[in-house]
């Protein structure tokens, strides 16, 4: 976009007085672009902290209530929160592992609770069986991970 034209005035003291405008203008715009980043970072944050809260409360259910709870946080709320991992136990051979939802092929608004029909369990799948999986918590980083030979 062109910058913006100011006829220039034919007086001495009119143009100093334009130059002094122009000169707040732009010293205003430096500020409130300044007061605009700030309030948008406040804002991130605050909505970081609401989507950790969110994930924690969705854990303290899953623990009570012990099933997949809606409402529930959607993936991207979960990432942004720091909870990029995700428990789940086989509900048929009771094997536990850890899913990054980062690396899921789904959308990011898709909720926690309707992954639980979609994600199986690898080790029934080669036995031909394809049981749904049982969400046990969200996490922030994943188990430790068990030697497998």
């Amino acid at each position: 976009m062109a910058p913006k034209h100011h006829p220039t005035p034919m007086s001495g003291g009119d143009r100093k007085a334009l130059a002094k405008e122009l000169g707040r203008s732009r010293a205003m715009t430096t500020i409130l672009a300044g007061q605009a980043a700030e309030a948008r970072a406040k804002g991130e944050a605050l909505i970081r902290q609401a989507d950790k809260l969110l994930c924690e409360a969705f854990n303290e259910r899953l623990w009570s209530d012990g099933g997949p709870i809606d409402p529930s946080p959607a993936i991207d709320q979960a990432l942004n929160g720091g909870y990029p991992w995700l428990e789940i136990e086989c509900s048929r051979c009771k094997t536990k592992r850890d899913v990054d939802l980062a690396a899921l092929r789904h959308p990011p608004t898709t909720a926690i609770h309707d992954l639980a029909s979609r994600l199986r369990c690898s080790k029934c799948a080669k036995a031909g069986r394809r049981p749904a999986a049982t969400l046990l918590q969200l996490a922030q980083r994943p188990r430790q991970a068990a030697l497998e030979t």
